[in-house]
């Protein structure tokens, strides 16, 4: 197997369909965020005859691969993984060109990949756990609930974290028994097919496979009646078009959407240099283009200007520059259309007479002039009912919204179409599990927030438009099998004489 096929200085990858690589007629050109007219690779761009290929090939493969155990599914998967630490640096580095992250980042997001893998791996046991119901006053039957796997899933990753969120749900697809198609995003898929590649070619012909191209040719991937369950992850509007697609061939979802998430600082919170490191990379990291990141501030109206200071004091330190070079702490967003977004979401704050602060300078470098760069901005007191505020930024602004009392906040925090997650930030235990066990969302972090402080054994998703599924752990398991109840009549108990 070929990793890679290289054509001049460009990158160009292929799909891998019933354990061998096909290359295809037209391909996808895959750009630089940072560096305007640069092609970092190609990636092919299967065909509909493509993608129906990939279907009857995880087809035919799932009767082999669900008829195993749990742990011996689980063996082939530890096997076919031993060799990501042998590829991760320059996994990273394609990821980095192709998504604008830095390459600290994009390395992350490979080595969180391998961690996620190995957890869902780590909990083979509980796979075909079963629940017995013994027979009762009126029930003369023993009954043992099951678990089984569906069949052929279908799994779409978006750009932002794609090796890492693959890992989400990935390897417990695999681990219940089913048979996948990858699709990565078709603006960053170069990295993401590399790696999914090289794992499935490690693993019985079929089971894994991995379909770059265009939206428009993948329909098959929901539509099919041979596909049980899409698990998606991305923006709510591309939520709702899986749903529609799904409905055509009732085929179930999972649903990962985006976030509006509150992070609420109490009259209490520490406010010290740990706590506002912590705050600040649950806002900036990755530019702020991660659905769980904070979205929205609420603070304490007499903590405001502390919480302020202390944000504007490592902006002034951030570097905005392209992902890898070693020095830049912000690269650019991913595409065009995201950065013109944010920055009419300032443009309008200003224009309502907010405070809106801006921070560092934009490259100048002649290469990188024209890249998708932004200044990550302050938005101050904003009123409630801008944009900025109402919907999923997924950029380098922040609003902060002064509080008065407690039950303010809960309300404003509430008052949103998202639920993915939220956070906490108070000296008091007790107003911490008070106030997240008021919040509507699937996760609540007390005094942090934010993806590196996830934790990856614990059920993830979203309440409200934020989606609807839960990935990560057993959860995550049950996600891809279905339950069934097998009854035994039982007997009579003998008359006694």
């Amino acid at each position: 197997m070929t990793d890679t096929i290289e054509t001049g200085s460009s990158l160009v990858t292929g799909l891998f369909i019933d354990g061998r690589q096909r290359t295809t007629e037209q391909t996808i050109e895959v750009v630089d965020p940072g560096k305007p007219g640069v092609v970092v690779g190609y990636a092919a761009a299967a065909s509909t005859a493509d993608v129906d290929d990939a279907i009857d090939a995880a087809r035919r493969a799932y009767p082999a691969w669900s008829g195993l155990s749990a742990q011996q599914r689980a063996a082939a998967m530890t096997e076919a993984v031993a060799d990501l630490a042998e590829h991760r640096d320059e996994d990273a580095q394609i990821l980095s060109q192709e998504n604008g992250k830095i390459r600290f980042e994009a390395f992350i997001d490979a080595l969180v990949f391998e961690i996620r893998w190995q957890l869902a791996v780590s909990i083979a046991d509980d796979v075909e756990q079963a629940r017995v119901l013994e027979p009762a006053p009126g029930i003369p039957v023993r009954t043992v609930v099951q678990h089984q796997s569906l069949g052929v899933v279908t799994i779409i990753v978006p750009f932002n974290w794609p090796i890492a969120i693959l890992a989400a749900s990935l390897p417990h697809a695999l681990l219940a028994g089913n048979t996948v198609i990858v699709k990565p995003p078709p603006s960053a898929p170069l990295a993401t097919a590399r790696l999914v590649e090289r794992i499935a070619a490690k693993l019985p012909a079929g089971v894994l496979n991995v379909v770059t191209g265009r939206d428009a040719d993948m329909s098959a991937l929901i539509e099919h009646d041979s596909v049980a369950k899409v698990h998606f992850t991305g923006s709510v509007g591309g939520g709702k078009r899986i749903m529609q697609l799904a409905s055509q061939s009732l085929t179930r979802v999972v649903l990962e959407l985006g976030g509006n998430d509150p992070a609420i600082l109490l009259e209490d919170a520490i406010i010290d240099d740990e706590h506002l490191d912590r705050l600040y990379s649950s806002i900036f990291d990755s530019t702020g283009q991660i659905c769980m990141n904070a979205k929205r501030i609420y603070v304490h109206r007499s903590r405001l200007d502390e919480v302020v200071d202390g944000l504007s004091a490592r902006l002034d330190k951030a570097v905005i520059g392209y992902g890898l070079d070693a020095d830049t702490t912000l690269g650019p967003l991913h595409s065009p259309i995201q950065k013109a977004f944010v920055l009419d979401l300032i443009e309008e704050a200003k224009a309502s007479g907010a405070d809106v602060r801006e921070f560092g300078e934009l490259p100048t470098r002649a290469d990188l002039v024209g890249g998708n760069f932004l200044r990550p901005a302050l938005v101050i007191d904003p009123d409630p009912a801008l944009r900025v505020v109402t919907q999923e930024q997924f950029g380098p602004v922040i609003p902060l919204l002064p509080f008065d009392t407690e039950d303010e906040a809960v309300a404003a925090a509430n008052d949103t179409w998202g639920g993915l997650c939220a956070s906490v930030w108070t000296a008091d235990p007790a107003a911490a599990q008070r106030v997240a066990s008021q919040i509507v969302a699937g996760y609540v972090w007390i005094n942090d927030h934010g993806a590196a402080r996830l934790d990856l054994r614990a059920p993830f998703g979203g309440m409200k438009s934020s989606g609807f599924g839960r990935e990560q752990g057993i959860d995550g398991i049950r996600s891809f099998q279905d339950t069934r109840a097998i009854a035994v009549l039982q007997p009579p108990a003998p008359a006694s004489s």
